[in-house]
């Protein structure tokens, strides 16, 4: 199924396919693709980032089998592997950001927080200080070591003229970006060691979606099926909309 154009549809409709996408990730995640220390979770996160963020923890309660494979899933899941996609980028130590009051989140069940997805919503970009508010905590969260992966299917405005991943490399590596001609859409994995490597891919509405490395340490990566979930919550898009939307 191509891209959609979401700016045909009131911000409220996104929001609703954004909340089911997210929940039809972290069942293909928990269900096949996750090691069986791991696990995915929808949650409510602050300062910057949409009521509906994916984060991937760790499980310190989980199996402690000397003979469980923890590079593979626990319902016969794929092996955490390296990426198949190439870094775009990677931060000069010189212009990585090292700030002593950055905050460390974790989950209210203690288990260790690993990685998280945010899909951006119209209101992250519709003024200055919410979209400023979601770089600034995607800057703190690679400094935390929480990987992440962004995605940013609304095209760039006046505010990101360079799309979303210039805004962030900007504030993690002090690096402009320039988005290619004619894919306006940004999908990235950021990856985080001593430093940060980030996975870029663009597309435009109508084409499909690539999937995409979400990295659980450095070096390891699931591929995430953004296409696949996408098209089984665009499912429940309500027939009035998904008549607009597909015009």
């Amino acid at each position: 199924m191509p891209i959609h154009d979401w700016i045909r549809v009131d911000a409220g409709i996104f929001h609703a396919f954004h909340h089911d996408w997210i929940t039809e990730l972290a069942r293909s995640l928990n269900r096949r693709l996750l090691p069986a220390d791991y696990y995915a979770l929808p949650e409510q996160v602050a300062a910057g980032f949409g009521p509906d963020v994916l984060t991937l923890q760790e499980d310190r309660d989980g199996p402690t089998d000397e003979s469980v494979d923890l590079e593979k899933g626990g319902a016969g899941g794929v092996l955490l592997a390296a990426p198949r996609l190439r870094p775009v980028a990677e931060t000069d130590l010189t212009f990585y950001r090292r700030k002593q009051n950055s905050i460390a989140l974790r989950h209210v069940s203690g288990d260790r927080l690993v990685a998280m997805v945010e899909i951006v919503s119209a209101g992250n970009k519709a003024a200055q200080n919410p979209l400023r508010a979601l770089v600034s905590k995607v800057a703190e969260l690679l400094e935390q070591g929480i990987h992440l992966l962004v995605i940013d299917l609304h095209p760039p405005g006046k505010r990101d003229p360079q799309g979303i991943h210039n805004e962030i490399w900007q504030e993690v590596a002090g690096k402009e970006y320039v988005l290619p001609a004619g894919q306006p859409l940004t999908i990235a994995a950021y990856e985080t060691a001593n430093g940060v490597r980030a996975y870029v891919v663009h597309a435009a509405v109508g084409e499909t979606l690539a999937d995409m490395p979400l990295f659980l340490e450095p070096g390891k990566a699931v591929e995430v099926p953004l296409e696949a979930s996408y098209n089984a919550a665009f499912a429940d898009v309500p027939r009035r909309w998904r008549r607009v939307l597909e015009a």
